[in-house]
């Protein structure tokens, strides 16, 4: 069960989403239909994955044509890279071996999203997307520094980047509500959005 204290969390990385937005204008290019970050498979947390689950169902109560179509598409996309996967393909939790993430670096890298409908260029999921959908585009501080997406901040500087970075917070509650979704379910570490909702 999804914690009810995740659309907390959603809140406000959605607010600072919209906060550094208007910090970006015009070099923030995400748009509706802008597709390139919903190629390639990327790990996402249970509490994401538990998130997307109850978004599905949700879906199925509202519009179960639609919803029957993105089960359609994880099993496609299941059968094409489970082969390769780097992890266990019944639970479809990765690895955490240096080697395995060493495979997940080339895993997949051109699967589109199965929650990608494919002829509009639109999340099917969008309400209940992981949060690195979330926060893909805008400066993002890592370890490696601030990470944009290539299409974004061009001709902006350095400091104009920085001045446009996506501030969070949110780490604490982020684990907290991750630790309580992986003691209820059982399931333990990272996934990919297409074994979240394979079933």
């Amino acid at each position: 069960m999804l914690p009810s204290r995740d659309q907390h969390l959603v809140q406000i990385v959605d607010a600072a989403l919209a906060d550094t937005a208007l910090r970006s204008g015009e070099w923030l290019v995400c748009r509706p239909g802008c597709t390139q970050c919903c190629v390639g498979a990327f790990a996402i947390s249970q509490l994401d994955a538990e998130r997307l689950r109850t978004g599905l169902r949700q879906l199925e109560a509202t519009d179960p044509q639609r919803a029957a179509r993105i089960l359609e598409r994880v099993h496609l996309s299941v059968s094409r890279i489970a082969a390769d996967f780097p992890g266990n393909v019944h639970t479809g939790i990765l690895e955490e071996s240096p080697e395995a993430q060493e495979q997940f670096a080339d895993f997949a890298n051109d699967e589109v999203c199965p929650v990608l409908d494919p002829e509009t260029g639109m999340c099917d999921l969008y309400t209940a997307r992981p949060m690195t959908c979330r926060v893909f585009g805008p400066p993002v501080r890592s370890e490696d520094g601030l990470g944009v997406c290539e299409l974004c901040y061009h001709d902006a500087s350095e400091d104009e980047i920085a001045a446009c970075e996506m501030h969070l917070g949110t780490d604490a509650l982020e684990a907290e509500l991750e630790s309580q979704v992986e003691t209820e379910t059982g399931q333990h570490g990272n996934t990919i959005v297409a074994f979240a909702l394979h079933r």
